[in-house]
């Protein structure tokens, strides 16, 4: 029983019923979310079919789950390789490959570029090494999109663009994406 309950995680929502985030989706795995559940630290939303029990109890894994308490986000997220990723949709801002993505510092680091959002944008590693240390009026290279700060809720939106491969049936009433992505 154990082995196949590793298949069951639990959608994580806010108090408002949204997901925690969408890229990547908030899901906890079926011991974490039945902690939840005894500790009172969320509602039960929906539930499988699957049936845990111990020799006095017996449960419904639970494949919905809703917060008590909500959680505020973060106005800025942290600056990491995934997130500035996922603000430039994954695709080089030079030409549109989503090949072997990088960073690439719009003002090189030899020039005084620091390495901030408003200063690094994606590039796939043909570019990165073409525009290389220059200037982009020196190279010629421009980013499609002028690199920027994202907020959580511009990550968030962006994380829809990328459904994952799985999405239980249950889950679908409180997840947004683009019905063509999904099917």
């Amino acid at each position: 029983m154990l082995a196949s309950a590793e298949k069951f995680p639990a959608l994580v929502l806010n108090a408002d019923y949204r997901p925690l985030s969408y890229f990547p989706l908030s899901l906890w795995s079926w011991q974490d979310a039945l902690k939840s559940v005894f500790l009172n630290r969320v509602d039960i939303v929906s539930e499988y079919d699957r049936v845990v029990h111990s020799p006095s109890f017996e449960m419904k894994l639970p494949s919905v789950i809703c917060l008590k308490r909500y959680v505020h986000r973060r106005r800025q997220p942290a600056f990491t390789r995934f997130n500035l990723f996922l603000r430039d949709g994954f695709h080089c801002q030079y030409c549109g490959s989503s090949e072997d993505l990088t960073f690439d510092h719009v003002m090189p680091r030899r020039l005084g570029g620091q390495t901030s959002w408003e200063n690094i944008t994606t590039a796939c590693a043909r570019c990165n090494m073409i525009k290389g240390g220059r200037l982009p009026k020196d190279a010629n290279m421009y980013p499609k999109v002028k690199p920027y700060i994202p907020s959580s809720e511009n990550l968030n939106e962006m994380g829809r663009h990328f459904p994952p491969n799985y999405l239980h049936e249950s889950w679908r009433d409180f997840l947004y994406w683009d019905i063509e992505l999904l099917e």
